[in-house]
Order: C-alpha cells, then sequence, then structure tokens
C-alpha cells in the first residue's frame, strides 16, 4: 500500500514539507522513496530504494527548489524495489511527472501501444504509463490543459489508483485522482495538500476534503477543484474539520490496526483479483507438468495452502500436499526430485521455516515456485516463478487479510488450472469466476451486517476457558484459523478439528456450556453431516455457535447463536467469508479482555528463526 503526497505552498519551498508528510506515511511499508519539485519550469527529481532516512542521508531530500512538488513511498508491486522502479515516473520528455498508489491492471497491453508510438520506458512498474499516456494525450491534443489530459489518461485505466500529477508546462497545480485507492485533501491558510490518508498532513492542517471514486481534483495555490471523470462534472465539496490526534489518523479512527485491516479486506480482495494473468498461467503451466505439488507454509499461511489442497483438487483433479514447512524437511526431505514442485506461501517472503524448505527442495533439484506479499524477499529471488498477493503491508501480528488475499490468488490459480487441465465444465467455470469476482461486496456486506452482532457474542462468551472450532471439507482449514485468531489474540485455549474427528476423542470433552463453533456452509455435501455432528454435540450439553448462511433455518433451529453470511457462495470458495466472523470475534474477544490485539505477547510478524 504505497504513500503518495503532494503539496503547493505560497511560503517557502515543498520539498522539506514533503518528506516530513512521508515520513509520517511510513507505517503503511514502504521499501523506496522519491520527491519530485518543480522551480522556474525546472524539474527536480531524488528518489532511491530503502528507508526514508537512509536515502535522505545519502540524497538530501530537503533541498530540492520549488513551492511545488510530489512525493511517494512505494510498496512493490512491479517491479523489484530497486531505484529505477521508485517514483516519481516521467514522460519521455522528463516534464510529466506521476505518483501512483494502486495497480493498473492493463498496464501490460498500454505500454506495448505506447512503445510501439514511440515512448520508451525506463522502469519495469505499472506506474510508468501514466505519464506517458499524458504526454500521447497532449502530442494528439497540444490545446488539452494538463487536468483535461489526466481524464483522458485516466479513461484508459483499468485498475485501483490514486495518483498525482504535476508538470513543468503547468508548474501552478497538481492534478490527482482517485478509484479504489484512498485520497485526501487538506486545505490551509498557505498551502494546498494531496495525499494517501489524513496522517501526512494532519500537523499543518485539519481541515480535510474526502475525494471518492471517479473524481478527479486539481490543486492550486489555496484553492482545488472537483470534477467526476465520467462527465466532467463539477462537485461541490467543503472542507470537514478533523479532531483525530495523530495516532488515530495512523489507524485512520479505529482504535486497533487489526480491526483497521479486517475492514480493509474488500479492497484488498480487489486487489488480489488484479493478479497478472502472465505470472497466473506461468504458475499453473508449472503444476501442470509436476509429478507431485506439496504447498508449504507455516502458521496463517499453511491454513491458507490446506484450503488451497481442496480447491486444486475438486476443480484441476490435482492432489496436493500441504505441509508444516517445520516439517516439511523431516517428512519429505528425502523423497522430493526433479519432479516435485514446491509452492513456498509467505506474507514475508523471509519466513525461516519456509526459506529452509525451499533450499532443501532446491537442493534436491525441484521447482520451486512462491507466493508472497513482499516484492524482492528472498522468497521472490529464490522462486522459479513468483506471484505476489498484492493485499498490502498488514501492521497487526495477527494476519487477516494476508489469509484472504492469500486464499483468493490461490482460488485465482486453481480456476486457471482447471481451465489448463479440462476438468470442470465451461459453465462451472464461469459462475466461479463470477462468484470468485463478487467476494468483495459479499466481505463487506458481513462486515457491515454482522459486526455489532458479533460484538455481543464476544461479550457473552468472554468467561469462556476454551472453545471447539469444527469445519468440514475446505472449511476444516477455516476452522484452524479461527481457533488460532482466537488463541493468539485473545489467549483463549481453543481446539480445531474436522468436524468427523469430533467423535474420536474431542468429544469427550464436552460438558454443559462448553462452546463449539461450527463453519457451515450450505452448498456442497458437507451440511446434511455438520447438522449430525452439531446434534452430537448439542445432545452433551455444548452451547452452539454457527456460521451460516441466510435463512438456513435448519442449523438456525439447532444453534445457541449464529452469524449469517450471504447466500449462494460455492463451497470450495467459502473459507473467504466465512472466516471474517472469526477474525472479528478474535478481536472483539481481545477487546472484551482487556487486551491489545496489535501486539500479542511472545508473537512476531515475520517469524525469522527456526
Amino acid at each position: 500500500m504505497c504513500g503518495i503526497f503532494g503539496c503547493i505552498t505560497t511560503n517557502g519551498d515543498a520539498a522539506p514539507t514533503i518528506h516530513a508528510s512521508l515520513k509520517r506515511l511510513e507505517y503503511r511499508g514502504y521499501d523506496s522513496v522519491g520527491i519530485a519539485t518543480i522551480n522556474n519550469g525546472e524539474v527536480f527529481i531524488k528518489k532511491d530504494q530503502g528507508k526514508i532516512d537512509e536515502v535522505h542521508k545519502l540524497l538530501n531530500l530537503d533541498d530540492l527548489q520549488g513551492n511545488i512538488g510530489i512525493g511517494h513511498t512505494r510498496w512493490a508491486t512491479h517491479g523489484a524495489p530497486l531505484k529505477i522502479n521508485a517514483h516519481p515516473h516521467t514522460d519521455c520528455t522528463g516534464q510529466i511527472i506521476a505518483v501512483h498508489n494502486g495497480i493498473i491492471e492493463n498496464y501490460a497491453e498500454l505500454k506495448t501501444e505506447l512503445e510501439n508510438r514511440g515512448h520508451t520506458f525506463q522502469s519495469r512498474t505499472d506506474t510508468e504509463v501514466i505519464p506517458h499516456l499524458i504526454e500521447e494525450a497532449l502530442k494528439q491534443n497540444p490545446t488539452l490543459t494538463l487536468t483535461q489530459a489526466v481524464v483522458e489518461t485516466i479513461k484508459k485505466l483499468c485498475g485501483s489508483y490514486a495518483l498525482a500529477v504535476i508538470s513543468s508546462k503547468e508548474p501552478d497545480k497538481i492534478v490527482c485522482a482517485r478509484n479504489e485507492s484512498p485520497l485526501v485533501i487538506g486545505v490551509a491558510q498557505d498551502a494546498t495538500y494531496c495525499a494517501s490518508d489524513l496522517t501526512a498532513f494532519l500537523p499543518m492542517t485539519n481541515q480535510a476534503v474526502m475525494i471518492n471514486d471517479g473524481e478527479l481534483v486539481t490543486l492550486t495555490p489555496g484553492a482545488y477543484e472537483i470534477i467526476r471523470i465520467q462527465d466532467g462534472a463539477p462537485v461541490t465539496r467543503k472542507p470537514k474539520t478533523i479532531d483525530w490526534t495523530p495516532e488515530m489518523a495512523v489507524k485512520q479512527g479505529y482504535p486497533h490496526f487489526m480491526i483497521k485491516e479486517i475492514h480493509e479486506q474488500p479492497d484488498t480482495l480487489r486487489n488480489t483479483l488484479r493478479a497478472q494473468e502472465h505470472y497466473l498461467e506461468l504458475l499453473s503451466t508449472f503444476l501442470d507438468r509436476a509429478t507431485e505439488v506439496f504447498l508449504v507454509a507455516c502458521g496463517t499461511s499453511y491454513h491458507a495452502c490446506l484450503a488451497a489442497s481442496y480447491m486444486f483438487s475438486k476443480l484441476a483433479f490435482l492432489p496436493t500436499y500441504p505441509v508444516y514447512a517445520s516439517e516439511f524437511i523431516e517428512q519429505h526431505g528425502k523423497s522430493v526430485n526433479i519432479d516435485s514442485t514446491i509452492l513456498a506461501v509467505s506474507q514475508s517472503g523471509e519466513t525461516a521455516d519456509t526459506l529452509g524448505a525451499v533450499t532443501c527442495s532446491q537442493q534436491r533439484a525441484a521447482t520451486v515456485l512462491g507466493l508472497t506479499n513482499t516484492v524482492g524477499s528472498t522468497l521472490t529471488r529464490v522462486s522459479r516463478v513468483y506471484l505476489g498477493q498484492q493485499s498490502g503491508p498488514e501492521i497487526g501480528v495477527a494476519a487477516t487479510k494476508t489469509f484472504t488475499s492469500q486464499l483468493s490468488v490461490l482460488a485465482q490459480l486453481a480456476l486457471k488450472l482447471s481451465t489448463k487441465r479440462g476438468k470442470v465444465s465451461q459453465d462451472e467455470m464461469d459462475y466461479l469466476a463470477e462468484k470468485l469476482d463478487k467476494l468483495p461486496e459479499t466481505v463487506e456486506a458481513i462486515i457491515l451486517s454482522q459486526e455489532d452482532k458479533i460484538k455481543q457474542l464476544a461479550k457473552k462468551y468472554r468467561d469462556a476457558k476454551i472453545f471447539f472450532f469444527l469445519g468440514r471439507g475446505v472449511n476444516t482449514a477455516t476452522a484452524y484459523e479461527g481457533r488460532l485468531k482466537l488463541m493468539e489474540i485473545a489467549y483463549v485455549p481453543s481446539i480445531a478439528f474436522p468436524a468427523g474427528e469430533s467423535k474420536h476423542g474431542p468429544i469427550s470433552l464436552i460438558e454443559h456450556g462448553f462452546p463449539v463453533v461450527f463453519i457451515c456452509p450450505r452448498d456442497g455435501q458437507t451440511h446434511k453431516t455438520l447438522i449430525g455432528n452439531i446434534q452430537e454435540m448439542k445432545a452433551r450439553g455444548a452451547s452452539i455457535i454457527s456460521i451460516i448462511e441466510e435463512d438456513d433455518e435448519e442449523i438456525k433451529a439447532l444453534s445457541d447463536d449464529y452469524v449469517e453470511v450471504p447466500k449462494g457462495i460455492p463451497e470450495v470458495l467459502s473459507p473467504i467469508p466465512f472466516v471474517i466472523p472469526l477474525q472479528l470475534f478474535a478481536y472483539y474477544m481481545a477487546v472484551e479482555k482487556g487486551i491489545n490485539p496489535d501486539m500479542p505477547r511472545n508473537l512476531a510478524k515475520s517469524v525469522t528463526v527456526k
């Protein structure tokens, strides 16, 4: 999740203000930084990979001249974290400069078109097409203003963006726009600002204008104009007074990063659905060729792999073996060979146990594929092919959007592989693809409709000493993940099993009031069997908490409490929406117990020791 910032001042140079504001955006996560200013028609740019303080020590970001400028902290999605890929990016003339947060889905086609028109690209980013498209629009019609050229450019973009553009030809304005990436305007007496969030300019002004999707803003000294991109209609919106503290602003008003990141999942899922087709195709080709496939990961990522093993089996008829990375060498280290394929999954790309399994596999000539959230990490460097999950940095220690993002990418990979292998009808493939595309809206609906109910459940069960989590099929993984979240965040001992295994020992623990959480999708073969499992637990006095589809009256009648998700979710995709109530429940259980969910004891975000 990159951070952008721009400002026009009427008093002094912009660069020190941009530098300080980018520091306030550090929490968003980044791998490189850059600033561009304009002074007397001349463009000045400084950028490099690394942390802001490191780059500042090397380049001195404050001595760029000019009262107008833009800055950027980059979280790599396209192109490795290198100086050449750092923002800002320019057109061929060096006169048009842009920064961008988001993902341009159709950048490859646009880049090819522009190269055929004679444009030369310097980076491997998707962002660089933006200044070149603006340059081309002005070349085709020199009478266009910068604002008009940006509008023409945006109409060609598919994907998400918050962008800011300046030009030495019109050095008194910043043009910025938004679609599915955050953008806010700040208004002060001697300056106007644009930023990814309020944190960047809050020390200078608390007067903010929120920009909506499909809107473009032109900033000039002391003023701003908003238009709708679709039809150019002007939008009137007055600034609001923001009374947040800087700490509140970092969390965008949420009390903790964990709940903020749970709420971000509709947007992160939209970004994961923009996974690059080329790399999905490459990964699916390697998986199709493999004699055996191991899905290797730790913790939450392992649960995503477990769910993915069902997806690959059901959709592509491909047997895969999910393995804890810490056990891989002992369990399979001697048997992997040149015909083996390892799909390693790690949010950080630096998980020590996962990299150990990868090294062992490489030594035995196995093919290593990677799925990670961190481009430039060790996993991306050692993988034959890797794919970014594109969920942005996750600050809360407990993985939430990591799990759903990984599942989304793995589901796309399973669908791509299924198409390649021709094992499922095209009608079913189209149906599943349509349902996958709608999951962001489904997740959003769950959060909006069920969060208050889940708060009340946390109040009711806050003193419970132990929980059971039970699921069947692909939602065995959901049960494991729900159990993990409750343990690591609220410190409540929890047990998870495939529901069919509950009779083989665990049921002996059940007594009156023992809370048992069932994950109950309605699609597929598991529903009727789950009803039997619920009745077994209920007959022994358990308190039944069910995650069900809307209007599932059978399981409602058997449950002491239930949380509903929208109807019509295919079972193979159900772990993504069904885990949301479990994430919320763990969070609110921690809050009820007075525990800080962002800093669970004894845990680290990235486990880089074995």
